[in-house]
């Protein structure tokens, strides 16, 4: 054993273990007394599905962090925390992870937390996830030495796996053994899950409702809440999810006190709510959305390099942000590079083809060397989704005034969802580019911005194929050198701006509305509803 770190989830945790007495174990939730409170919270899309390895939807991802738990969970500065873990021991130059599960976890259907619960879980997840897969890469074997213990053998150091195992979308969610056998490509039969609440099926409406209750035999961690990290203590007895299409009637609900939080109400919206005495106005998600453009790179002219730069050469993130969040220049960031301002491995590398934009004669004749001809560009264009919608608009006008044939279909996001996995040519059914929204949070290094990756038929929809920035990724990874990860950031971004596997198209953050009656409510990378009180 050459090297030996043991890190507890709390400071009184350790000093019990280093005592040789067990962790104090948190007692369970109090009851609230009185009438029931229901929290009236307005999604901003209706609730499809609750399988949060299966989906990376960001309501299935929102829903999932109340009725499930992670070993790991992130505090408001996204630094990973012990959640489900009492504390770990890292060995053997990291090759060896032990993991310990705190006392009192139990699932909804009544049965304990076990070891082998975790490794089915994590199991599938790590069929699914982009990082995941980096881990399984890694990995000689993940086994349950107990009923509490974890065991990680890996064949190359991961010194990010705490941060990997409290990410989000897609989740690496502890569900009972029996649940996470399922095929991780077919989706969860039951949602049972160890966290604060739990789901009530039986007053699900699609289109209409859903319906989380408070979890009253789910025992909190001692240490204060910091967004996803320690005490998970819910105020409230139920939390309702409304589906309201209509952003005016949802705005206005709010205001009338029929519903008590918006997630993400149009920025048109904004001004009026503010001008409320009843209503907050303030940002939830401090860390937003990382807005893209994801080009085919199997088929189409979408598979020249040289028709992707022209692409984001034509077009100006200030103006797609503008359209996407209004003129407050604080609801976004732009332009933006392939890591988001502010985290570790933000660079200036190649931002001048984000910064300097081309005139239209430059781009065009951009095109011309690459050899793009005329070809029909599918682009799917969906409306029903706010801010997709107003990207697509500006970046089609942009398309069109370069010259390119763009064929822009105007579909439903499901749509979307459902004709990004094919990999037929346009001729049959294909297609070349969609807008996608991605959790900025992730976007802070290379390993977590996995849409960068270039792994070919195991990278997101798209495909892109580039050994040589996988081998940048890798060398990253195996790096213990801050000085050559951050020539390493660089080098992966320049590519990254040469290669496009995909188009960037800003950083927006969309604040959220709450009644003021409610107190409690935490930043961080999405909504949570323990620590809120409904007064």
């Amino acid at each position: 054993m050459k090297r030996r770190t043991f890190l507890a989830g709390s400071a009184a945790v350790a000093a019990s273990t280093a005592a040789g007495g067990a962790p104090r174990g948190a007692m369970a939730q109090p009851a609230i007394g009185g009438k029931t409170s229901t929290l009236i919270h307005v999604p901003q899309a209706n609730l499809t599905s609750l399988d949060p390895v299966w989906t990376t939807a960001v309501v299935t991802r929102n829903s999932a962090s109340m009725l499930f738990e992670t070993l790991f969970g992130r505090d408001e500065k996204l630094n990973p925390k012990p959640q489900m873990l009492e504390g770990y021991l890292v060995e053997d130059n990291g090759l060896r992870w032990t993991m310990k599960l705190r006392d009192g976890l139990m699932f909804h259907d009544g049965t304990p937390v076990l070891a082998r619960d975790c490794v089915a879980s994590l199991n599938r997840w790590m069929r699914r996830d982009p990082i995941g897969q980096t881990i399984a890469e890694r990995l000689d074997e993940l086994s349950a030495a107990d009923d509490k213990t974890l065991v990680w053998r890996l064949k190359k150091p991961f010194s990010a796996l705490p941060y990997a195992l409290a990410k989000t979308q897609p989740s690496p969610v502890i569900m009972p053994e029996r649940l996470a056998m399922t095929d991780p490509f077919k989706q969860i039969p039951e949602v049972i899950g160890s966290g604060p609440f739990r789901y009530v099926p039986n007053e699900y409406v699609s289109g209409h409702r859903a319906v989380f209750a408070r979890n009253d035999k789910y025992k909190p961690r001692d240490e204060p809440v910091s967004f996803a990290a320690g005490g998970y203590r819910v105020m409230v007895d139920r939390v309702e999810w409304r589906v309201i299409p209509d952003a005016g009637t949802a705005a206005n609900a709010l205001v009338s006190g029929e519903v008590d939080w918006l997630d993400a109400p149009l920025p048109d919206l904004l001004a009026m709510l503010r001008s409320k005495s009843s209503v907050t106005v303030a940002p939830v998600d401090i860390y937003g959305t990382f807005g893209g453009l994801r080009p085919n790179h199997l088929h189409g002219p979408t598979a020249n390099p040289g028709v992707r730069r022209a692409m984001m050469a034509a077009i100006d993130q200030v103006d797609v942000m503008t359209a996407v969040m209004g003129g407050d220049a604080s609801l976004f960031r732009a332009p933006v590079g392939y890591f988001i301002p502010g985290t570790p491995s933000a660079n200036d590398a190649g931002m001048d083809r984000v910064r300097k934009r081309p005139d239209t004669a430059a781009i065009k004749a951009m095109l011309k060397e690459s050899g793009y001809g005329g070809e029909r560009i599918v682009f799917l264009h969906p409306t029903d989704q706010v801010y997709y919608d107003a990207m697509s608009h500006v970046v089609a006008a942009a398309f069109r005034q370069i010259g390119l044939n763009l064929d822009e279909q105007s579909v439903d996001w499901g749509t979307v969802v459902e004709r990004r996995t094919s990999k037929e040519p346009l001729e049959k059914g294909g297609w070349s580019l969609f807008p996608f929204g991605s959790p900025a949070a992730e976007y802070r290094d290379p390993i977590f911005a996995t849409n960068i990756r270039g792994n070919g038929g195991a990278a997101w929809f798209g495909w892109p194929n580039d050994p040589e920035g996988e081998a940048m990724r890798t060398k990253w990874m195996d790096s213990t050198d801050a000085a050559e990860q951050k020539r390493l950031d660089m080098e992966i971004q320049a590519r990254a701006f040469d290669t496009v596997p995909f188009i960037p198209l800003g950083q927006y953050l969309p604040p959220a509305a709450y009644r003021k009656s409610l107190t409690g409510v935490l930043t961080g990378a999405m909504p949570v509803f323990w620590n809120v009180a409904k007064g």
